[in-house]
C-alpha cells in the first residue's frame, strides 16, 4: 500500500483545515489508516484510526472533538478534518495503514503501521 498525505499549510489559531490521504496499491494488505503528527524533537503521537471497510473510529483523548476521521472509498482517500486549531497542533502530519488490533495500546502504536505517507506540515499562528 502506498499513501501521500497532503492539504497542510499555515493556518491561525481557531482555524481549521483539512487533510487528505491518498491511498492505492493492495488495499486488500491492510484494514486501517491511521493519523499521526510529530513535533520537533517529540515522539511521533497517535490522533486517530479509521477502519477502511465499515468506517469505525477512534480518537486519542488529545483531539476527541476537534479532529474528524473520516474516509471515501470510491476515491480512495482517507481525510482528517482539523477544528478549532491551536499553536501546539503545529507538527508534521502523517498517514500510516495496517493492520493494528482494535485495542487502544495496538493503534497508537506506530509499528501496528507498516505503510507510511510522507508528511504534511500544519503550521498554526498564534
Amino acid at each position: 500500500v502506498q499513501l501521500q498525505a497532503s492539504g497542510g499549510g499555515l493556518v491561525q489559531a481557531g482555524g481549521s483545515l483539512r487533510l487528505s490521504c491518498a491511498v492505492s496499491g493492495r488495499t486488500s494488505n491492510m484494514d486501517t489508516v491511521a493519523w499521526f503528527r510529530q513535533a520537533p524533537a517529540e515522539a511521533r503521537e497517535f490522533l486517530a484510526a479509521i477502519k477502511w471497510n465499515g468506517g469505525i473510529k477512534y480518537y486519542a483523548d488529545s483531539v476527541r472533538g476537534r479532529f474528524f476521521a473520516s474516509r471515501d472509498n470510491a476515491k480512495n482517500t482517507v481525510s482528517l478534518q482539523l477544528n478549532s486549531l491551536k499553536s501546539e497542533d503545529t507538527a508534521a502530519y502523517y498517514c500510516a495503514a495496517g493492520t493494528p488490533v482494535w485495542l487502544q495500546a495496538d493503534l497508537s502504536r506506530t509499528t501496528s503501521y507498516p505503510s507510511w505517507g510522507q508528511g504534511t506540515q500544519v503550521t498554526v499562528s498564534s
